[in-house]
């Protein structure tokens, strides 16, 4: 999908945004990884409902042929996106500080929205994942795994991708949110179940470059790339809705700057 300036202008227009950096390079639409869980908002969330639909016009980049060590212009990460979150008006907003994939990480953003949601009582409540390290293998497809054989990165931990599956919890009664085996439960930790309510995972470029270094290193390079290719190739293959930053380390003052609050 090709998002012109009229569309950015929309995305403006149904947030409330008053001021989004527009980039004249309109970018590829993310990378197919299947269908996409429908949204799964609470009633009142008027702000939330709207991010998410301007997160969806907003423009990705995925068609890099190179990308260089350090990211110098807006053009080269999602800007349009991140623009979005930093200007969000509705609130409470958390982000969460997720270095391992082996980590409760998905389960306490859940267990964050829950009490947020209904203890709270703050449906615009809005949770973002500053994802690096190793949690940040979960941002890339399972070609991407099978390719460079990103498990064994894992410790052992995953074969594959597996918090990208759509467990069979997600596809219960959103009306019964007690039930402790169902849509809001332990049970329903994945990505796609957490972006269905609204959760944005940011991803880093600093780790694609650190990791495509490590790889290009030690001669995991099947289609002998250069190091600025590989790079091109990680970043090509982030999965749908993930949001480029320039690193996640420097974005973090950003969000904080914008009323984020700090989680780890």
């Amino acid at each position: 999908m090709t998002v012109t300036r009229r569309d950015l202008l929309g995305i403006v227009a149904t947030t409330g945004i008053a001021s989004v950096a527009l980039d004249p390079f309109v970018s590829a639409s993310a990378q197919p990884a299947g269908a996409p869980l429908p949204p799964l908002i609470e009633s009142g969330s008027g702000h939330l409902k709207a991010l998410i639909a301007a997160l969806e016009k907003a423009p990705r980049r995925r068609d890099f042929k190179e990308v260089p060590m350090i990211l110098t212009t807006p053009g080269q990460w999602d800007h349009e996106a991140l623009a979005l979150l930093t200007h969000y008006r509705g609130g409470p907003k958390q982000v969460w500080d997720n270095t391992a994939i082996d980590s409760p990480w998905l389960n306490l953003m859940r267990n964050s929205l829950n009490a947020q949601i209904w203890a709270f009582r703050h449906p615009d409540f809005l949770v973002v994942s500053a994802t690096h390290g190793t949690a940040h293998l979960a941002l890339y497809d399972q070609h991407l795994w099978d390719k460079y054989g990103l498990a064994k990165l894992t410790a052992g931990k995953f074969a594959r991708n597996t918090l990208l599956d759509v467990p069979a919890a997600a596809h219960g009664d959103a009306a019964d949110f007690e039930n402790p085996a169902g849509v809001f439960s332990p049970k329903d930790n994945s990505i796609p179940s957490l972006q269905a309510r609204g959760v944005v995972f940011l991803a880093c470029h600093n780790a694609i470059f650190e990791l495509s270094s490590r790889l290009h290193a030690t001669g995991v390079n099947p289609d002998k790339l250069s190091l600025a290719k590989m790079g091109a190739e990680f970043t090509n293959h982030l999965i749908p809705g993930a949001v480029l930053t320039p690193g996640i380390v420097g974005t973090l003052p950003e969000l904080g700057a914008a009323g984020f609050h700090y989680a780890k």
